[in-house]
């Protein structure tokens, strides 16, 4: 949940231009995080659980490129990239433990 409001701190200040665009990718892909280990958390099994900590992963990934992006475009400020990195690591970190110690 941290991680969705950086992004949302770290995307206000983007061009208006790519509300549209990478603005909402980002936040979108960050949103998709929690929510797919919610719904996952939720299922009746450890597969399908398994399975919404890999989509959850699969955002993550998407998110790493987007920030990649928005900072090779100078978009936002810098002090919300270092943040938003470290965070986005940790999470990513977190959900790979997650993922291989559901191994069916």
């Amino acid at each position: 949940m941290d991680l969705v409001i950086l992004i949302y701190k770290l995307t206000e200040v983007f061009p208006k231009e790519e509300m549209y665009g990478i603005i909402m990718q980002m936040r979108r892909c960050s949103v998709s995080i929690p929510s797919n280990i919610a719904e996952g958390s939720r299922r009746s099994s450890k597969k399908d659980f398994r399975n919404f900590l890999i989509n959850a992963y699969g955002s993550g990934a998407e998110l790493e490129t987007q920030i990649e992006i928005s900072k090779r475009l100078k978009f936002g400020k810098i002090e919300y990239y270092l943040q938003v990195e470290n965070l986005l690591l940790e999470v990513m970190k977190m959900l790979n433990k997650l993922i291989n110690n559901l191994r069916v």
